[in-house]
Order: C-alpha cells, then sequence, then structure tokens
C-alpha cells in the first residue's frame, strides 16, 4: 500500500522558453522511468508511491535539471502523506472521473 502523494513543479533555469520545456520534459522522464503511478498536468505532476522512494525521486529530478544544463532548478513540492490509511490519487479524484 503507497503511503504518500507527490506533486511536483519543477522549474529549470533555462535562456528560453524552449530549452525550458525540454528540461520539464527530461523531469517527466525522470518520473516515468522511476515506475510510480503518476499523473501528468498542466502545472504540475503527481506521484504516488512509498515517502522515502519519493523524496528520492524529487532529489533524483534535480539532479536531472543540472545534468541537462541548468545552473538551478526550483522545484515547488506538495507532500500528501498517510502511514495509517495509505494514500492514492486515485481515491482522492475518483468522484470527478468519468
Amino acid at each position: 500500500m503507497n503511503n504518500t502523494i507527490v506533486s511536483i513543479q519543477i522549474l529549470p533555469s533555462a535562456p528560453t522558453q524552449a530549452i525550458a520545456h525540454a528540461r520539464v520534459d527530461k523531469a517527466i522522464a525522470c518520473i516515468q522511468q522511476s515506475g510510480f503511478l503518476y499523473k501528468v498536468g498542466a502545472l504540475e505532476t503527481t506521484i504516488e508511491g512509498e515517502l522515502g522512494a519519493l523524496l528520492q525521486l524529487i532529489q533524483r529530478i534535480h539532479e536531472t535539471m543540472i545534468e541537462a544544463g541548468a545552473p538551478y532548478a526550483l522545484g515547488q513540492v506538495k507532500v500528501y502523506y498517510n502511514p495509517t490509511d495509505g494514500a492514492s490519487m486515485q481515491r482522492f479524484t475518483q468522484k470527478y472521473d468519468s
């Protein structure tokens, strides 16, 4: 049972919007390769898993931005942690899904 939902908005430093978008694509690829359940949204990506592993992924996303040439990366992160009942994106949004 997953115990955490994390949403991350990554804002890599970049000289142009096209380069920034390419760096965001690299962040999303990092999430895709993680194997976690995730959903890309217009302004952030939400990921479901275990707290420790998700925090490691957040670190890896920031490292990926630097590896992609950004001098720095700003990440806005939201964390929902529920070790007793678990955490599920589907449970949060099921009444809105058609």
